[in-house]
């Protein structure tokens, strides 16, 4: 199994429900191009009521939790089971404490200790980076140390999202200030660690500077405030720099974000197109992107949603040379309806297009160089194919 970043998407999805940040709400999407209007963020329940795309999946999904709940069962297994029967692919349902969660992931935010890790060839699960000034880090715990437990429970072979599930304290919604036990192993030496897991913010995006003048732009995942990042990344890079817009493992987040990102290189236009109720709506780009210095956007099976959108559009528009392997393809909108006992259903209400019309759902992007290198090795390639660009105007 690949690198998994520790800050991941909440544990329903993680079970299949779903299986990315959500392609973001159209309601934020639509108030990005004044399409329609920006629901109050607390107010979600009316908001998707108004919407006419699906009314009848979200009326069986509530009327379903509705008859669980005067029976005195469960309203959310209820809608869990209806959203299974209707066949919604991306369909999900969250208790009220998880898509708090989720939406706190999408602002950029996380409840944990501060690892990053990944589960190696023989099961043994890896330190790949500590947050600075997180909890882990003010314990010592280093870059390659072994993880061997989580409050006494062996982690060796267990696939990275459990441990990020023991980590976080999901089974018992852990909240920010709860201890957690952490067995570690650094060569010859065992021990064991207490830490109190904290509120911190995420490390979505990365700007490295190579030695050959290439910028890199890593994006872990399209949180609140991504896209101004990029665009004043991409502002304070060197006149002479070319860029690798590096979207690998990208699982999608907030679709306004992605759009922000695309203005950095695009000097308008058309992003993406997305229909609800088969009424075409469009988003677009915003005027005085950097249209001239090479572009590289580097993909892999984990970009999706969001990520994807993004990529179809700098390729579409003849912006980026992607290069990498297949995306996921994800190409679907959801939308969310607040259930009776405060759970959330999110069902799929329409597909997104990239600016040629090329549906992505079920087919993905196909890079214009497939590239099966991995890690570094796939970066220098990328390097390489910008050496061969010339001015991109």
């Amino acid at each position: 199994m690949s690198g998994r970043d520790l800050f991941c998407q909440p544990r329903r999805i993680r079970r299949g429900a779903a299986l990315t940040l959500v392609f973001a709400s159209v309601l934020v999407a639509g108030a990005a191009t004044g399409s329609f209007d920006e629901p109050d963020r607390s107010d979600r329940k009316t908001a998707a009521g108004a919407a006419r795309s699906t009314p009848v999946a979200h009326e069986d999904v509530a009327k379903a939790a509705a008859e669980a709940k005067a029976d005195g069962k469960s309203p959310m297994e209820a809608a869990e089971r209806a959203v299974s029967r209707s066949g919604d692919r991306w369909g999900a349902v969250y208790s009220q404490g998880e898509y708090e969660e989720f939406e706190e992931a999408l602002d950029g935010q996380y409840t944990g200790v501060g690892l990053w890790a990944r589960r190696e060839r023989d099961g043994r699960i890896e330190v790949t980076k500590v947050q600075s000034g997180s909890p882990a880090a003010t314990a010592g715990i280093l870059k390659g140390d072994r993880l061997r437990s989580v409050d006494g429970e062996s982690v060796d072979g267990q696939p990275v999202t459990e441990v990020v599930s023991l980590l976080r304290g999901d089974a018992q919604d852990a909240a920010a200030g709860t201890a957690v036990t952490l067995g570690l192993e650094r060569g010859t030496h065992a021990w064991s660690e207490t830490v109190r897991r904290a509120r911190l913010s995420t490390d979505s995006v990365t700007v490295t500077r190579l030695a050959d003048g290439v910028t890199v732009i890593r994006i872990a995942a399209f949180t609140k405030g991504v896209g101004d990042i990029v665009r004043t990344a991409v502002r304070q890079a060197p006149a002479d720099s070319a860029f690798i817009l590096d979207l690998r493992g990208n699982s999608g987040g907030l679709v306004t974000e992605a759009v922000t990102t695309a203005s950095a290189f695009l000097d308008g236009g058309l992003v993406a197109t997305y229909d609800v109720d088969g009424r075409q709506r469009a988003l677009h780009a915003a005027t005085g992107g950097d249209t001239t210095r090479p572009l590289v956007a580097l993909v892999d099976g984990g970009t999706m949603s969001a990520a994807e959108m993004l990529t179809g559009a700098l390729q579409d528009r003849g912006r980026a040379v992607v290069v990498g392997s297949r995306t996921f393809g994800k190409g679907s909108v959801q939308m969310p309806s607040q259930l009776p006992d405060g759970a959330v259903a999110e069902l799929t209400v329409g597909h997104y297009r990239t600016p040629s019309g090329h549906t992505v759902d079920g087919r993905g992007i196909t890079p214009d160089l497939d590239v099966t290198a991995q890690g570094q090795a796939a970066v220098q390639r990328a390097e390489t194919v910008l050496s061969g660009l010339g001015d991109a105007s």
